[in-house]
């Protein structure tokens, strides 16, 4: 039988759009299985933490598991790593915060973080606050700064790692009060803070979420908040700027995608993981 040429070019027409067709209907359908928000710090840490509370809420208005996969090391690079290797779907997110940004500035080699990723949501934006153990000396910063000066090189700072936004907070504040301090980095915020309640080491910026706690019980004393306005809690904590020392950092986390993802699936993980 001969097939009229407007019947075979309207056949061939929609062979050609049945992939997209096909990919529309999966995106519409997304997601049918549970989905991987990959995290490059150790449990309890405080990108941990955040992750772990955001998690039931974005499970519930995607209709799937939100699943947390930590995977630490490299100055988050492994995690980095892992959601670039993974297919664009929106199966797999990264939680991905101001430290990871920094270390991909100031590393020799960092991944193709800015070439290969996409942005989906920007999840919590919290200061950073520097609290110490409680027999340390300083009771305030300017008391800090005194006592640094007059000590120079043994007080020792903790931070969460090296290029983190904790040890930038430090460095900053060294460099403008014109003090030196001993840096000890730790492989996240969890160990940290179990150092300085344990009187391991002796100040350290933190942020707020594993930090207030320890504070509330009295394990440690809140000497400032690195923030431009009050929050909260802990209400009576100085903030920096009004004391003079502009370390103003705010820890900052988004979920981002590996970049290729399908048009149609981006806007819904987006505007569900918006405002959780």
């Amino acid at each position: 039988m001969k097939l009229p040429r407007r019947n075979f070019l309207h056949l061939a027409a929609g062979a050609a759009a049945l992939p997209a067709v096909s990919r529309v209907a999966r995106a519409l359908a997304y997601p049918l299985r549970p989905v991987r928000l990959i995290v490059g710090w150790p449990h309890g840490g405080g990108a941990d933490q955040v992750a772990r509370l955001i998690a039931p809420s974005l499970s519930d208005r995607l209709g799937q598991q939100v699943v947390i996969e930590n995977r630490p090391g490299a100055g988050t690079f492994l995690s980095v790593q892992a959601v670039l290797n993974s297919a664009p779907d929106g199966y797999t997110l990264l939680h991905y915060g101001g430290s990871t940004l920094m270390n991909v500035k100031i590393s020799a080699n960092p991944p193709p973080l800015e070439e290969g990723i996409a942005p989906v949501a920007g999840l919590v934006a919290y200061p950073m606050i520097l609290v110490a153990h409680p027999l340390f000396p300083a009771k305030t910063v300017p008391e800090l700064i005194d006592y640094a000066k007059s000590n120079p090189g043994k007080v020792s700072m903790a931070s969460f790692g090296i290029g983190t936004a904790s040890h930038l907070a430090g460095e900053l504040l060294k460099q403008m009060a014109g003090i030196e301090m001993v840096h000890v980095p730790y492989r996240g915020g969890a160990p940290m803070i179990t150092d300085l309640v344990a009187g391991q080491v002796q100040i350290g910026f933190d942020v707020m979420v594993t930090s207030l706690p320890h504070v509330r019980t009295g394990a440690l004393r809140a000497l400032a908040v690195a923030g431009s306005r009050r929050f909260k809690a802990p209400s009576s904590t100085p903030l920096l700027l009004r004391l003079e020392w502009a370390v103003c950092l705010l820890g900052l986390e988004w979920a981002v995608c590996p970049l290729g993802l399908e048009w149609a699936v981006h806007p819904r993980i987006r505007s569900r993981a918006a405002g959780w």
